[in-house]
């Protein structure tokens, strides 16, 4: 049988008496797993994500909660606040439960932070979500951190900056968002969990000299997010720098026996990249573990194992075939920047097929015997997507949409993203709008080619009322669909 408590508090967080009353009644049946505030209405339930739960005072922003299995009221617990910028706070949340669980930490993600919102706004939901959290919980206040992928994880790195209480963020596969607005007189601790097939890759490693020059508490670890298992264990590494910095400042009480049992697990993942003669990551790992443990214990054989590392033969090769690829990978994205802003100033149509051809380069990279370059085609291949991306939104954004130049981007992302089918469909819409049908049929028989299937979507595209009548739009749906809605008429 579940064991359950209900406690009933009226007024909650108005009155220090009933504050007491309620603290007492949790230190005497500290042993349940469920707990029910009954004036919000809340079910808090111990080792689940609880979903749409409502921040106080407010009627639209809700949020998504989980309490670890050993979560007791008697308690002072950190809080990991996990960012997704599309609304999807619980969707994102869930890939950080398994290590909240094991390292005793609250989760906390919102279910209203978008991309599509200032930042300001944003921002202000955040501080009320932390601030209601510190109501309704008994969170350390000294142990508060951000954690985000991706986009997400550009948007957890700002809030330190701007909420002065969170002591630190995970960056997964993302670089520091605004490197201007670092202060060193407000230092967080930052640490950036990446692949090296990622494309913020590089700027991770600008970013952690700037950190290192304002004497920013930083770490660099190279996990990601390509399989659950490497996000795991690179999340799982960072908490626990988070642990060793919280010892080191008094936020917990000193365990010799946890930072043996950290370091062990340290040691365990070093022995297996050397074993894979994956010296680069080998080096890299090191170097953070001498960085988060030096106030610990004596870091004297790691070093020197450090040092033989370097002397290897196949580190120094691996060394120059990644800084000759970062060489590499740096002049082609100028070269990315400077035409892409000129065609889309230009609409330079005629250049898609420039572009074409850089996306051949880059598969060919990518499939490159060599590991720094297969790294660097994957990078290219991100940060080529991304910039076009970028350019889009800035585009959608203006007041009046400059039809032209969205149209020729949304070209571009079918040479470099030619699996995602949304681009050829807005590249039919447009065309269709301005009666361009052969345009619009070209992409359309592109995408059937590319392996579409959904001739739903095709007759429901906007803007092609007259295209979706014509013989060859029928012509064309016949022949990869069997049949069309309208018969088509020889002439």
């Amino acid at each position: 049988m579940n064991e359950s408590l209900n406690i009933f508090w009226r007024g909650f967080c108005y009155g220090r008496g009933m504050k007491r009353i309620y603290l007492s009644l949790a230190s005497a049946l500290l042993f349940v797993s469920f707990y029910q505030l009954s004036a919000q209405g809340l079910s808090l339930r111990k080792g689940i994500i609880i979903d749409s739960l409502k921040v106080q005072d407010s009627i639209q922003d809700s949020f998504s909660l989980f309490l670890p299995q050993t979560f007791q009221l008697k308690d002072k617990w950190p809080l990991l606040m996990v960012f997704d910028m599309k609304g999807q706070g619980k969707k994102e949340m869930a890939k950080f439960v398994k290590v909240a669980n094991r390292y005793n930490y609250i989760l906390a993600a919102s279910n209203e932070i978008y991309d599509t919102v200032s930042l300001t706004e944003n921002m202000l939901k955040t501080k009320r979500l932390v601030e209601h959290l510190a109501r309704l919980l008994p969170i350390n206040q000294s142990r508060i951190y951000t954690a985000g992928i991706e986009e997400g994880g550009r948007f957890a790195n700002l809030v330190p900056i701007f909420l002065k209480d969170v002591a630190g963020t995970i960056s997964v596969n993302a670089a520091i968002a605004n490197t201007d607005l670092l202060n060193a007189k407000n230092s967080f601790h930052f640490i950036g969990v990446v692949d090296k097939s990622n494309f913020n890759y590089p700027t991770l490693l600008k970013d952690e000299k700037l950190l290192n020059g304002f004497k920013f508490p930083n770490s660099i670890l190279l996990n990601g997010s390509t399989s659950m298992e490497d996000f795991t264990s690179g999340v799982a590494q960072a908490i626990r720098y988070f642990e060793l910095q919280d010892m080191l400042k008094g936020n917990v009480t000193k365990d010799s026996i946890l930072i043996e049992k950290f370091y062990a697990e340290d040691l365990g993942r070093i022995n297996i990249l050397q074993s894979k003669r994956m010296y680069l990551k080998a080096n890299r790992a090191m170097a953070e573990t001498l960085n988060s443990f030096r106030a610990f214990k004596d870091m004297d054989s790691l070093r020197e194992r450090k040092k033989n590392l370097k002397r290897l033969k196949g580190f120094r090769a691996q060394k120059r075939e990644e800084e000759a690829a970062l060489f590499k990978e740096t002049l082609l994205q100028e070269d990315f920047v400077y035409y892409l802003e000129e065609d889309v100033l230009t609409y330079n149509f005629n250049n898609l097929g420039w572009w074409s051809y850089q996306k051949e380069q880059i598969d060919k990279y990518k499939s490159s015997s060599i590991a720094a370059e297969r790294q660097m085609g994957q990078r290219l291949d991100g940060y080529i997507n991304a910039l076009i991306k970028d350019n889009i939104d800035l585009v959608k954004n203006q007041n009046t949409v400059d039809e032209e130049a969205l149209v020729f981007l949304y070209m571009l992302k079918t040479v470099t993203e030619p699996n995602n089918f949304d681009y050829y469909l807005k590249v039919a819409s447009i065309a269709s709008k301005n009666e361009d049908f052969g345009t619009a049929l070209f992409y359309l028989e592109e995408v059937l080619k590319n392996g579409f299937k959904s001739k739903e979507t095709l007759y429901n595209i906007p803007h092609t009322a007259l295209l979706r009548i014509t013989p060859e739009f029928n012509s064309l749906i016949k022949k990869y669909f069997d049949n069309a809605r309208y018969k088509i008429i020889d002439r």
